[in-house]
């Protein structure tokens, strides 16, 4: 089978442009082995099929008989697989005041745990406005008690740190966020 120019572009060298004075043949359909380059063109040919190079670094350079648009479409699909199965991080923000009271605070805690529940992150942030950056400290505190709260779901990725007007702190969610440890009463 003759090559075609678009696939000139690809990674795979195959057919005629395998330069090399001879090759490893592995797969289904041939005896394994080291054969010489021109013995293998003719065995791909008479099966209808192409020579494709698979490890062009290896000595000799190992390479298949295989229809070479079926392995084409094959790689595309198992690139397509690895890609979805990468995980997707999602981040979620939750904004404070620097004086949040505690139901609000309580509110955004029971938030924060079920986005770390389903693996996403947490941004939390206090946003400053007008003179109110005077209790930077206050939002400080107000952020780090936030992440000792979630200590059983969450690890802190970045510590607090002030941005302009904006102080953040992030949290991943650990491997084990689904069974929380049970705390006991410590009064």
């Amino acid at each position: 089978m003759k090559n075609s120019p678009k696939d000139s572009k690809n990674q795979y060298r195959t057919n005629e442009q395998i330069r090399v004075p001879e090759v490893r043949l592995v797969g289904d359909n041939v005896e394994q082995g080291i054969y010489p380059t021109q013995v293998a063109l003719r065995m791909a040919e008479d099966m209808g099929l192409d020579l494709v190079e698979i490890s062009p670094s290896a000595n000799p350079p190992v390479c298949r008989i295989i229809d070479y648009q079926k392995f084409l479409y094959q790689q595309k699909k198992k690139q397509k697989e690895l890609k979805a199965k990468a995980t997707k991080i999602i981040v979620k923000e939750i904004r404070f005041g620097p004086q949040t009271d505690d139901h609000d605070y309580n509110f955004k805690l029971k938030h924060a745990k079920s986005f770390l529940e389903e693996g996403a992150k947490v941004k939390a942030f206090v946003f400053f406005k007008g003179r109110s950056i005077l209790f930077k400290e206050q939002g400080e505190v107000l952020l780090l008690r936030f992440a000792n709260d979630l200590e059983d779901y969450a690890k802190v990725e970045q510590m607090p740190v002030l941005e302009g007007k904006r102080m953040s702190i992030v949290l991943a969610p650990k491997k084990n966020a689904s069974a929380p440890k049970k705390e006991s009463p410590a009064n």
